[in-house]
């Protein structure tokens, strides 16, 4: 029993962040359940409702940021509390109205109703495991004697009738025997007391006895006679507490079974947090050598833009040195001026002429000079300075460059599934990604997500084959330039045809009418010809007759199993039919004479005739449907409308048929969808055939098959 109680108790330590309001981020102290089913502190409730009427009432404020609902304020007044607390409580409201309350848990905004915070149910469950966390968070802290004179002894048990705790001795005193306290329920010391009876927060004096199955919460018989939920679905509690409990146990049980699964998730998610902690760190210092390098490049330049201002700064300083001796030159007694009267001193006249002559010529030039005073050189350095603004406006734009890879996307329209799956995708630049990766797998919503395969490719496009029948895939790819990959493409989701396709081509020998269809090389493509021979069939033509069907028919039958292919109707075709035929109606088709044939006479022809109402419940040994105008026509049903409107739907780019030999089923399919269009009984008692049949201007091309030499068409195409 100890080892026992330890688990629980590592148990209900291991669920704190379940007790944990979404408001103050503190254990939750009286909850209460919002409409929203999420809980909330009845403390933050309120506190959340006045921010929201200070908010509003200051309008204008620069503390309007402060209405975050995930901020705690002061503990509001008592007068406003009241207020707030009131039924009918809305912000800047002076009738009642509901009140719009905005959840911590789910951020959306949830009506509380005409009531407000009245109308809201205590969630005593979470509060029970809210104080059992509490007792084992606080196992050696033990809950003292309410009743005791001090110093009060430690508690034995609590009465749940009159919300306190007792010690032995006071338990006696105010439990005496033979009377009414004698009977209350106690329990052992807690300090969580929980009404014995759930009461109705809207009838106050009614107990709840029913569940709301469309608001998710428990009412009473008032609130369905009369209230709010006299229109709603309810049910009893105790179905309510048997259903609920039955779903939420059998969760549990699933999300126990998977137990392995989920500590193999977490360790894939240890060792992401590893990786990522090691890639961020490694992004941190790639980062730090791209500024360094920058720096580098900055300093570089900074000391040869100073060595360059510093020596012109020079230069120009030494001719105005220069500049100023001529001029200081030019003082009385100083330089020429002082040579020069030295000079004059001179009596001897060979002496004097022989020095005074180039004097003379200098003090020429300084006399000019002091005319036009001109600066040796500028004082101005604006040739030196730097122009930063297109490197500061791309320095400002420096942002982070993830791969340089751009993500591929797959190409919805040049993708497509039958009896492989062709995948063909673009990349934006193309002649920067050296591989793709392709992954794909099967998606299945009942069982654990499968884990993706991967293909290496070269090219933009790939042919994957071994599909399971029926099924859906997911597929997305990724570009590699040597080691950086870019992020995945967004997924495709194709599905599967619903059983093997059968590989067929149209028959030219058996009942095949070369005067009015044209079959091509290939026999997968068949047109009919309205020409010359249909204009002399139509001399023949009586009023209420029409021209015949030419009937052309798959050149392999089927015997057993489940099969499916597809194949496309022109859009400019008047009337085709296609399906599947046996081998005996075949024989009756093609041996008889088909010049002229009332389509009131003809089985399953899409026409509203009568005889297709004798023939609802009966296995025919064919099955047609009609194609033609761009629209697809439902043939008549016994178990299903048979108004025009609803029978007759826009002509699919790809049909798809589906024959169950063995089952006696055949069925037809959009393509582009893989939805079941139509589907009946057929009778495969003989060998079954592909069949169509065409009648004025009209082709069927077959789907071709997806291959490798599908795909290298396709690229030289």
């Amino acid at each position: 029993m100890e080892g026992d109680g330890s688990d629980s108790l590592v148990t209900i330590k291991n669920i704190e962040r379940e007790l944990i309001c979404p408001a103050c981020k503190e254990l939750f102290t009286h909850p209460l359940i919002l409409p929203c089913q999420h809980s909330i502190c009845h403390k933050c409730v309120k506190e959340l409702l006045l921010m929201l009427d200070d908010s509003f009432n200051d309008v204008g404020s620069d503390n309007s940021s402060q209405s975050s609902p995930r901020l705690r304020l002061p503990s509001p007044s008592m007068d406003k509390i009241d207020r707030i607390s009131r039924p009918g409580w809305k912000r800047n409201s002076l009738t009642p109205r509901t009140t719009t309350f905005p959840c911590p848990g789910c951020e959306h905004d949830v009506d509380l109703g005409e009531r407000g915070i009245n109308g809201l149910f205590r969630n005593f469950t979470l509060e029970t495991i809210v104080e059992r966390y509490r007792q084992a968070a606080r196992a050696a802290t033990a809950i003292m004697c309410d009743l005791c004179k001090p110093p009060p002894q430690e508690s034995t048990k609590s009465c749940m009738d009159c919300s306190a705790s007792y010690c032995n001795e006071c338990f006696k005193i105010y439990h005496p025997w033979g009377t009414v306290k004698a009977q209350h329920e106690y329990v052992g010391p807690t300090t969580n007391f929980r009404p014995k009876i759930l009461m109705c927060p809207e009838h106050e004096t009614e107990r709840i006895n029913m569940y709301c199955e469309l608001c998710r919460r428990p009412v009473c018989h008032l609130c369905k006679l009369g209230g709010n939920h006299s229109n709603h679905r309810v049910t009893t509690m105790s179905s309510a507490y048997k259903t609920l409990k039955e779903k939420l146990s059998k969760d549990i049980d699933y999300l126990i079974g998977k137990e392995s699964q989920v500590k193999s998730q977490i360790s894939e998610l240890n060792l992401l947090m590893k990786e990522t902690e090691c890639n961020g760190e490694r992004a941190k210092e790639d980062a730090v050598t791209h500024f360094e390098k920058l720096f580098e490049i900055l300093e570089e330049r900074k000391s040869s833009v100073l060595k360059a201002i510093d020596a012109s700064k020079k230069l120009r300083l030494d001719k105005f040195q220069t500049q100023m001796e001529e001029y200081q030159g030019l003082l009385e007694n100083n330089g020429l001026v002082g040579y020069a009267q030295e000079v004059l001193k001179e009596t001897d006249q060979s002496c004097f002429v022989q020095t005074a002559k180039q004097l003379h010529v200098r003090i020429q030039k300084a006399t000019e000079s002091l005319k036009s005073f001109r600066p040796a050189a500028q004082t101005s350095f604006e040739d030196y300075v730097v122009n930063t603004s297109k490197q500061t406006e791309l320095l400002g734009e420096l942002s982070f460059f993830s791969s340089g890879v751009d993500v591929p996307e797959i190409n919805e329209e040049q993708s497509k599934v039958y009896n492989n799956a062709l995948i063909n995708w673009h990349h934006p630049e193309k002649d920067k990604a050296d591989s793709y990766i392709l992954e794909y797998r099967k998606v299945n919503r009942d069982e654990e997500m499968l884990s993706w395969n991967e293909i290496e490719v070269c090219g933009t496009s790939k042919v994957i084959s071994d599909l399971e029948s029926n099924c859906d895939y997911a597929f997305r790819v990724r570009a590699y330039k040597g080691s950086i990959c870019s992020p995945s493409s967004r997924e495709l989701v194709l599905h599967t045809p619903p059983a093997p396709v059968f590989s067929f081509l149209f028959d030219e020998k058996c009942g095949y009418n070369n005067e009015h269809l044209l079959l091509n090389l290939k026999r997968d493509h068949v047109e009919s010809r309205a020409g010359f021979n249909l204009l002399l069939a139509a001399e023949r033509i009586q009023v209420g007759y029409y021209t015949s069907l030419d009937y052309i028919i798959g050149d392999v039958g089927i015997t057993k199993g489940k099969h499916f292919w597809a194949f496309r109707v022109e859009p400019y075709s008047y009337l085709v039919k296609a399906g599947v035929a046996s081998s005996d109606k075949l024989q009756e088709w093609l041996r008889s004479p088909r010049d002229t044939v009332s389509p009131r006479y003809e089985q399953d022809s899409g026409h509203d005739s009568g005889s297709e109402d004798t023939c609802f419940d009966s296995s025919q040994p064919f099955t047609l449907v009609t194609i033609g105008m761009k629209k697809f026509f439902i043939p008549k049903s016994p178990t299903s409308s048979n108004e025009p409107e609803n029978r007759v739907l826009p002509m699919p780019t790809s049909i798809g048929v589906l024959l169950d030999y063995d089952k006696g089923k055949v069925a037809f399919y959009d393509m582009d969808h893989m939805k079941c269009l139509y589907e009946r009984q057929v009778d495969c008692s003989h060998t079954m055939y592909p069949a169509f049949a065409l009648m004025g201007s009209g082709g069927i091309q077959l789907e071709e098959s997806i291959t490798a030499k599908y795909l290298e068409y396709q690229e030289n195409m």
